[in-house]
């Protein structure tokens, strides 16, 4: 019988099927590194968000057989590891092709159309004040005509070009940076830097892109640009980022991530108070009708493994 463990349930939102065979389950809504060789002891599947389960912990656990992470990132697992000991890994795919694709434009709309200055005003009685029916304390631009930078052109990156399309953008897909040639309908790195109004980032979080976007690329940019990034929080140097905005050196950012979730060591990013910044918590993904899709392809993903059928598989 299969003993399925789910370290971080809490973390999604959703109707969680038990999967058609005969197994026990048990849920943790949340699981500190220190608590995970404890409650994984017995599991033989082990479901994880974003709680790490790395090889210190798995080197103790030899009955598991399966990681079933409930997410499309997989840098919380010791993928090396498993990968020697025979161990499964399955991720989610495809999921929030929705979500996080409006999400970006929910921020880039907000951004380039100064909402946030403008309900300040409106709270801080300065409309109402005003000599005119309106009021033009921000600049506001259209998207439309404008040039948007993709980079990570996977499923996410793929919606976020055709919403750009739709709002009548030019769109750029970046090629991988130092590329030493550019695919056909890609553009180099260095010119979506150079040429976008906007750029939002797609891509995974690797020691290749770590740090993807750190102070000379920043540099490069237009002054107006729109940073946005929905991906991971360790593509950007936020330091570089949170010190260009404060010289007002690009026209604003937005994300939904950052290195360390949650932040309680603190981020520079979060003593930006200007109206030209926008830091959601990681919700990107987090629409209902995401997460229903990620718990129905958890279960799936499990399910197959047991009838040895390869499904999502990343080990």
């Amino acid at each position: 019988m299969e003993h399925i463990v789910f370290l971080d349930h809490d973390s999604i939102q959703a109707d969680i099927r038990r999967p058609a065979f005969t197994h026990e389950w048990r849920d943790f809504p949340a699981t500190s590194p220190k608590q995970v060789v404890e409650r994984l002891e017995n599991a033989t599947i082990a479901v994880s968000n974003k709680v790490p389960v790395m090889a210190d912990s798995l080197a103790r656990l030899p009955k598991i057989r399966m990681i079933a992470v409930c997410a499309t990132g997989t840098n919380n697992v010791d993928i090396d590891y498993c990968r020697a000991h025979g161990i499964a890994v399955s991720n989610i795919r495809n999921y929030a092709v929705h979500s996080v694709p409006e999400h970006v434009f929910m921020m880039i709309l907000a951004l380039r159309r100064n909402l946030a200055g403008y309900r300040e005003d409106v709270r801080d009685g300065r409309w109402q004040a005003s000599e005119q029916f309106c009021l033009f304390t921000y600049p506001i631009a259209d998207l439309h005509g404008g040039t948007l930078g993709v980079i990570g052109h996977g499923t996410l990156g793929q919606a976020v070009a055709k919403l750009g399309e739709a709002f009548g953008m030019r769109v750029l897909i970046a090629e991988h940076k130092d590329a030493a040639q550019v695919r056909p309908g890609y553009s180099p790195f260095e010119t979506v830097l150079t040429e976008s109004d906007v750029i939002s980032l797609h891509s995974p979080l690797t020691p290749a892109t770590r740090h993807l976007i750190g102070a000379a690329e920043l540099k490069k940019m237009r002054r107006h640009v729109l940073l946005i990034n929905t991906a991971r929080g360790g593509l950007v140097d936020e330091a570089a980022l949170a010190a260009a905005l404060k010289r007002d050196e690009i026209g604003g950012a937005g994300f939904d991530v950052l290195t360390e979730e949650p932040p309680r060591g603190g981020n520079s990013l979060l003593d930006i108070n200007q109206a030209n910044f926008i830091l959601t918590p990681h919700v990107a993904w987090a629409s209902r009708e995401a997460m229903q899709i990620m718990a129905d392809q958890l279960i799936d993903n499990i399910e197959a493994f047991v009838r040895g059928v390869p499904q999502n598989r990343v080990v």
